[in-house]
This record gives structure tokens, sequence and C-alpha cells, in this order.
């Protein structure tokens, strides 16, 4: 379960339904091109929290598919209903996957205690592994290691997505719970987390920029953190452009230049401006994507 895993971004038409052979070809892409270790599959860069129970049912059933056993898959089934995160744990779980996760519940000021239960439950009517996915910045619930410890004490939460730039927790977290593992979560710092001892990334650009990720981690494994500086640079001038361009429309555009059909974003995401298609030709020349 160590490595690089892409959050998996998922096709759309024009109407908000699932482009299966584009999800199929990013798959494809992920595996055979980008060379992941695995998929985390229906989290933030899926949009998954604008699609139906059936839809992310749809996703996870045709990467379960197409993947065929060949990489690692975690199943992000979080949700701010807590039987819809239950029915997506079981279903994904009787599709094999190897864990899952799910975001801490938002939008409500929900309590540790609460919190604790969400996942607790999940945990127990799956049978499964558990992933906290955690990011602040999105949710509002920032976590102090004394609440990651409590959490931790279930031996079946095996990890965490740490979505946050809080390095000094990142290090605490790493020096007190050797064995579990830690996700770093923002793909633009990864060499920071690599630095102190994650075990792998999640990542929206590695559907596009995988293999630099792949470098940028074992580099630091190696300790030839200069090297790997090097390639974050170049990592992070690409990651500063696609935020320019719109992070996910312009993800899916590279794709499309590159020859699969990643479809469009759903509304009320913008369309992409192929006014600034050329740009993105560009990125895909330069970067060598």
């Amino acid at each position: 379960m160590k490595g690089i895993f892409s959050a998996l971004l998922v096709p759309f038409d024009e109407s908000g339904d699932i482009k299966e052979q584009g999800l199929r070809e990013i798959i494809r892409q992920n595996i055979d091109k980008q060379k992941v270790d695995g998929l985390y599959v229906n989290g933030s860069s899926g949009e998954n929290f604008m699609m139906s129970t059936e839809q992310k049912k749809e996703v996870f059933r045709i990467v379960s598919e197409e993947n065929k056993g060949k990489v690692k898959l975690i199943a992000q089934v979080g949700s701010i209903n807590l039987n819809e995160a239950v029915a997506l744990g079981k279903y994904a779980t009787d599709l094999g996957y190897d864990s899952l996760s799910a975001v801490t519940p938002f939008y409500y000021k929900f309590s540790f205690d609460e919190i604790k239960y969400y996942y607790e439950t999940i945990i127990n009517e799956t049978k499964n592994n558990m992933i906290i996915y955690a990011i602040p910045a999105l949710t509002g619930i920032s976590m102090s290691l004394d609440q990651f410890e409590a959490l931790f004490q279930n031996e079946n939460v095996i990890g965490v997505k740490f979505t946050d730039g809080n390095f000094y927790l990142l290090e605490r977290l790493r020096k007190k719970y050797p064995n579990k593992l830690i996700y770093s979560g923002f793909d633009e710092m990864l060499i920071y987390g690599a630095i102190s001892g994650i075990d792998g990334a999640i990542g929206s650009t590695f559907n596009i920029n995988g293999k630099r990720a792949k470098q940028i981690l074992t580099l630091c494994q190696e300790d030839q953190v200069s090297k790997a500086y090097e390639i974050q640079h170049i990592t992070n001038d690409l990651i500063e452009r696609i935020l320019d361009l719109g992070l996910y429309q312009t993800l899916k555009e590279i794709l499309k230049i590159t020859g699969i059909d990643a479809g469009v974003c759903k509304k009320p995401f913008e369309a992409f401006n192929f006014e600034k298609r050329a740009e993105v030709k560009k990125l895909v020349s330069t970067f060598n994507l």
C-alpha cells in the first residue's frame, strides 16, 4: 500500500453522465504510462461530492473491472450521509478494494466524538481497513495529535491521507506511528512530506505527472534530496500553470490533447476556456506529458 496513488479523474459528458470508455482510458493512462502504484477512487479529483450514489458505485465498478488487480485500490466513501458512506463502503469492499478511505464529515461542526463514531461505524459495518482523509482547508476539521491517536487505536485505521501544510504535525505523526501509513496530499509539497518519511502520496496531478512524483519520492528515500528538489521545481512550474488555467479542467484538457477522452467537469464547474488550448498544448510539449 506504499507509493504513488493517483487521485483518479472521472470524465463526464455535458449532461453530467460518466463517460465509461473515457474513464477506462484514464485508468490505463495511470497504470500503463504514469506507472502509479495505486488509484485513489472517488476523491475530490473525481468530483465525488457532486455525484449520485449510483454514479459513485458505477465508478467503483469500472475501476475494479479495468484494473484487474494490477495496482492497489483505495475507495473514498466519505459522505455527510453516514448511511451512504456505509453502503458505498460495503459495495467497494465486495469489489475487492484494498482499503477504504473517508473524508472527515463536513459542513456541520461535528465534535470529535461524532467524527470518531463516524469512522468506527464505517469500519464496523464494512469490516474493511480505513485511511483517514484529513483535509482541513476544505472540511474545516483540524485534528490534533491526541485525536489522531484516538483514531489510530483502532487497528483497522491503517493510515491517513494528510492534505495539510502542518509539517510539524506530520513529523510528530511519523515519529509516533511508524507502522501507520502516511500519504502526502499536496502535490506541490511532495518533497517536504518525502523528507519527513511519508509512505506515499495521493494527488490529482499524478494523472499526468505521476512519473515525476515517483522520482521525487524515490530520490528522497535514497537520500538524494538535491536531485529530488530539481524535479519538484519542474513539477511546481507545471502545477503553477495548471492552477492558473483551472485545475480539473486543465488536467482533463491535457489528457484530451494526448488522445484520451477525458470529458468535461460536472456543473457548476465552468467549462474549459478553449481560447487557452494553445497554452495547454505548450504545457504538454514543454513538460513532455
